[in-house]
Formats: structure tokens, sequence, C-alpha cells
């Protein structure tokens, strides 16, 4: 039986889950894991492609799954889907975890993605729906972190120095200023808005 992960990422489409998750695991020695990448494996499409063809009902259902094995299986860094977040088992499996959420505002959003046709729920009026998105996902993300962590004008080296630290983690520093130099990890709520 795992401990379960190391660390596992929360928060929006763009927020450098990925890109951090990878950096994470790394500089930890452990393997990184993406469950939306464990739903386009075992499902042969991109998560898009779910979204259209399926529908969103259908690819919460297989997110669901692939969280919970995850969960189950994993024990290095874990990414999830931005909105993994809105299944009440899923919050309450992620509960005691080490979990970070990864916040940004609407502007280093469209900066980082574009807000383009990629991500399914962004497909009309992007701005304003990744707010209201924010909105009714940013009180979940913060129920299920140990910690926030701010990436808004940060690097992914930077976002991940300051997660190791946040959750007191040892790591191999990487290059550039440390996470304590760019103070920007804080409590769940206590996130600017």
């Amino acid at each position: 039986m795992s401990s379960g992960p190391l660390v596992v990422l929360v928060g929006p489409m763009g927020s450098g889950k990925s890109t951090v998750g990878a950096l994470l695991a790394e500089r930890l020695g452990v393997p990184y894991r993406d469950t939306d990448a464990d739903i386009v494996a075992a499902e042969g499409r991109e998560v898009s492609d779910i979204f259209v063809e399926d529908g969103e009902p259908r690819f919460r259902e297989l997110e669901r799954a692939a969280v919970r094995a995850a969960l189950a299986e994993h024990t290095g860094v874990l990414a999830l889907g931005g909105g993994a977040v809105l299944d009440d088992g899923t919050r309450a499996l992620l509960a005691g975890l080490p979990v970070a959420y990864l916040s940004m505002d609407v502007e280093e959003a469209v900066r980082r993605v574009g807000l383009g046709a990629a991500r399914p729920l962004l497909a009309v009026n992007p701005r304003r729906r990744w707010r209201e998105l924010m909105e009714a996902r940013r009180h979940l993300y913060t129920e299920v972190a140990r910690v926030v962590v701010a990436t808004d004008d940060r690097t992914p080296e930077e976002v991940a120095d300051a997660v190791l630290d946040a959750l007191e983690l040892s790591h191999s520093p990487g290059p550039g200023p440390s996470a304590a130099d760019a103070a920007g990890s804080r409590e769940p709520g206590q996130e600017d808005t």
C-alpha cells in the first residue's frame, strides 16, 4: 500500500501544473504523473476531443477514475486537471495530502495560454469564462490545499522552489533566486484576489 503522492498540484488551466510538476519531480528524484495525460493515454484522444465528442459529464467521470487511481498508486509528484476539485469524492481523497494550489490571475492566464481553442471550457468569451470558472473553483482549490503558491510573474523554477519551501520538502536548489527571496507562498485563505 502506497502512502500517496509526495506532492499534489491543483489549480486552474495554465497555472503551470505540468511544467512545475516535472521540475518538482526532477528535484525530488521521484516520478511525475498528470491525470489529464493518464486520461489521454487511456482514451487515445485529447481532452478537448473527449469534451466535444462525449461531453463534460463523461470527461469528469473519466477524471474521477484517473484521480482515484493516481492517488492510490503514485508516490511522486501528481498534477490534477483544473476541474478535478469539482468532485466531492476527489476532495475527500485529497484531505490530509500535501496539496499545493498554484494560483494566478486572469491576465497571467491570457499571457501564458492565450485562452485558446485547445481549452474546451474557454471556447466562447474566454476571459469572462475563465473568471467564472475561477469564481466557482477558487474556494475548492483553497479547501484542498495545504499551501497556496502564486505563480504570477514567476518562472517555473521559482514556483517549484516556492512549493518545496512551503511544503517543507528538501530539494537541490535550482538556478536563480530562492523561493524565500521570491516570498510568494501563502497559507490557504491568504491568496490575493
